[in-house]
């Protein structure tokens, strides 16, 4: 079965274009849980109109006049069960309902279900600004990455830390059309996106409950609290985007039906509530999250991918492409004369170089200060080489390695 579509990628209604997992592969009778489908059917509105108790459920789609209808058994104790299952796939694949292709895609691949709303103001004759929608997926981005670098360690302000795992993270998520700007639905893979939902879940209500408190008593200290559950300077950023410019948001998750609810949360929860009074705490609180984030000593394993310095000797500026370490793709340090020499002459026989100092959070975690140690590494042969094709590339960047020789 082919991934979802990327969060980032232009987005379309449900079962449009190819790598759409209901498109390719869809649910077979013999797979499906007769509860999951009636549960899926309940959460995306279809209304049930009676059935036999205890065997079968009659449901049609949301919305007035709506001639579909699916007979859906209860279990599969009897024996035409697989039989109205497949009836019941075929309707829901040929309903145009944005509804139905929701209920085929959590079919296919278990997914928790994160929904955003906006009180956006209408226009005339009930339009949204055209920018209204591109906001509303920018924010469900951001919260979907706060979720994710929640899930690989707590941080007031990760900056450029976790990045990649997170965004990786985000790869198998598929994200239903946003209507006007009003509305997005994420579905997020259980079996690789739980943790994500998980944190964000709990992310969500701590700030909420961080807000209430500052609004209540002018105490910012619920903040610090709430850096335990997942809030950072990151989360509360996507908040703002999320409310800016509306009269309202609100963000609730749905958990798949296949999987259960999981043991740190509960199921039936209302969406969390954010209003345009809440920006300012917000913004408050992000920028407490991103000064007060302390700095990091490290040792960092990395490759020279830049050498600059103002003359022949001293000093000079440094970027490292991170081999091990930390959890950020390049650093930049200041380095003396000696140890610029000995990180010039590292890169030039392929070998890496290793060194000490202090990640600073200022500027996201990206400039290494105090940096001292530096010593060349040894490495594999087949690395090595792989280093010395990547020198031979991209040797304007390295005239100045050999400068200080003289």
């Amino acid at each position: 079965m082919q991934q979802h579509r990327p969060i980032d990628e232009p987005l379309r209604p449900l079962g449009v274009g190819r790598g759409h997992p209901v498109d390719v592969v869809g649910p077979e009778p013999g797979q499906v849980d007769p509860a999951v489908l009636n549960a899926l059917l309940d959460r995306h509105g279809w209304r049930r109109r009676g059935g036999a108790a205890g065997r079968y459920a009659r449901w049609t789609p949301p919305g007035a006049g709506a001639r579909t209808s699916l007979l859906v058994p209860e279990s599969r104790a009897f024996p035409d069960s697989e039989e109205l299952l497949g009836e019941a796939l075929v309707a829901l694949e040929r309903s145009g309902t944005p509804s139905a292709r929701e209920v085929l895609v959590s079919l296919a691949v278990p997914s928790d279900e994160i929904r955003w709303t906006r009180d956006v103001p209408a226009g005339p004759a009930g339009a949204s600004s055209w920018t209204a929608e591109e906001q509303l997926r920018g924010a469900a981005r951001q919260m979907l990455l706060a979720g994710a670098l929640a899930a690989r360690g707590r941080a007031g302000y990760y900056g450029a830390r976790h990045r990649r795992p997170a965004t990786a993270a985000l790869e198998n998520v598929l994200v239903q059309t946003a209507s006007g700007g009003r509305r997005l639905t994420a579905f997020v893979p259980v079996a690789t996106g739980r943790s994500l939902a998980v944190r964000l879940h709990q992310a969500l209500y701590a700030a909420r409950e961080a807000v209430d408190y500052r609004r209540a008593t002018g105490g910012m200290d619920a903040f610090d609290g709430a850096i335990e559950a997942g809030v950072s300077h990151e989360l509360t950023e996507a908040l703002v985007a999320l409310v800016r410019g509306t009269e309202g948001a609100r963000v609730g998750v749905a958990w798949a039906p296949a999987a259960g609810v999981p043991g740190e949360c509960t199921d039936g929860d209302a969406p969390v509530e954010f209003s345009p009074g809440d920006l300012d705490v917000l913004r408050e609180a992000g920028a407490r999250y991103q000064y007060a984030e302390p700095a990091v000593s490290v040792r960092v394993t990395g490759t020279v991918v830049r050498m600059r310095r103002a003359g022949p000797r001293g000093a000079g500026t440094v970027r490292l492409r991170v081999i091990a370490g930390v959890e950020v793709p390049h650093v930049r340090m200041t380095l003396d004369e000696e140890a610029y020499r000995i990180a010039g002459h590292a890169h030039l026989v392929g070998l890496p170089i290793r060194v000490h100092g202090r990640l600073e959070s200022r500027g996201g975690f990206r400039r290494l200060t105090g940096a001292t140690g530096v010593v060349p590494v040894q490495v594999e042969e087949a690395e090595r080489d792989r280093l010395m094709k990547s020198l031979q590339e991209n040797l304007d960047f390295f005239e100045e390695a050999c400068a200080g020789d003289d």
